[in-house]
């Protein structure tokens, strides 16, 4: 592997002489999340998905350590041996989706609203940087307090910094017990419940409002997770009624892997907003995270709902954008001094500006 290594970084060094923009690749599985793709004929690509393999896996330590073209479906496998998981659910897209893949996209999935995002798992990195060289970050513990975070920073960075060869993640056990429950409500009504949960002692891991199709209300699957006990009290609290585990499990594997029917809608916006925010009335909507990630599927006027989403704390972001202006940024645009900082840390990673030029701002 350390061979496959050296190629890249000859790679990277020849692309920066020449001064030909590199675009990073694994499972090819993300490749529709970020800015456009520029014409092929305009760029090289810099294929990662050979370099892969599990370096380190300790159990007891809950930590694992995975070159960058691994598999999802292997690691997830392997956890899965030794009853542990990736507790922020990481979308899979196929069974093509790898971990670097994963950490540089910094999607994650149902369980996020309990567990946390990607990059609080995320120990330690080593990156690929633009003059060839290969940059260790972090390590393999939680506590680590050794100069600047720069492994989170890398997570949803879209590999405008550099290549993301090998990361350090940290792992949880799988919960014992997991139930479903359903219960019929309008939009108003989901939201104020899930709002209402967050501060009762309930093991609600995951949270998923889908509108009917006629437009009058919704169904709001919730999922809790944990000991026996709990997860019983918690139905008991919650009430609707119980899903059978098999349904539920390929429920949430769809909203997970963005297999549900609703993701085939374009275009498709996510939104994310802070708890408590009211409900938007949008014609097509899919809430995850009790009400903090919004999917919205349809045309619109995208300034007008950026304004709206802005004015109560969130951002929107373009996901799927077929059928939408190509002129139209991807991600909700940043306010000056926070994209000034973005582009001095470009700067300083890659000054020849090689690496995904445009993927996650124009700017960069």
């Amino acid at each position: 592997m350390e061979f496959a290594l050296t190629e890249l970084c000859e790679q990277v060094v020849t692309a920066r002489a020449a001064q030909r923009p590199l675009l990073i690749r694994g499972g090819g599985t993300r490749l529709f999340y970020g800015g456009p793709l520029p014409p092929a004929e305009t760029i090289s690509w810099l294929d990662l998905s050979a370099y892969q393999g599990v370096v380190n896996y300790e159990p007891s330590e809950l930590v694992l350590t995975a070159r960058a073209g691994t598999r999802l479906a292997e690691i997830e496998a392997l956890l899965a041996s030794q009853g542990q998981m990736l507790a922020f659910e990481p979308p899979r897209f196929g069974a093509a989706g790898t971990l670097g893949g994963c950490v540089a996209s910094g999607l994650s999935g149902p369980r996020r609203m309990a567990a946390g995002p990607l990059a609080d798992f995320v120990l330690g990195t080593r990156l690929l940087n633009a003059d060839g060289s290969v940059l260790r970050f972090g390590g393999e513990v939680m506590k680590n307090v050794a100069g600047y975070d720069v492994s989170r920073l890398l997570a949803g960075s879209l590999g405008i910094l550099g290549a993301l060869v090998e990361v350090s993640l940290k792992v949880v056990p799988r919960p014992r017990r997991e139930a479903t429950c359903v219960l019929a409500l309008d939009e108003a009504s989901a939201l104020d419940l899930c709002l209402r949960w967050r501060s009762q002692p309930l093991p609600v891991s995951a949270t998923a409002w889908v509108a009917s199709d006629s437009g009058d209300g919704g169904l709001l699957s919730v999922r809790l997770s944990g000991n026996e006990s709990a997860v019983r009290q918690g139905l008991d609290a919650i009430g609707g009624e119980v899903v059978p585990d098999e349904a539920a499990e390929a429920f949430w594997a769809g909203l997970r892997d963005q297999t549900h029917p609703f993701f085939r809608q374009r275009p498709l916006w996510r939104i994310v907003l802070p708890a408590g925010a009211p409900a938007l009335g949008l014609a097509s909507e899919l809430h995850e995270w009790g009400g903090c990630l919004r999917w919205f599927a349809g045309p619109c006027d995208a300034a007008a709902l950026r304004d709206r989403v802005a004015a109560l704390g969130g951002s929107a972001c373009l996901y799927r954008r077929e059928g939408a202006p190509t002129d139209l940024p991807t991600f909700h645009p940043l306010a000056d001094g926070v994209l000034q900082i973005h582009r001095r840390l470009k700067r300083e990673f890659d000054p020849a500006g090689i690496f995904n030029a445009h993927r996650l701002y124009p700017e960069l």
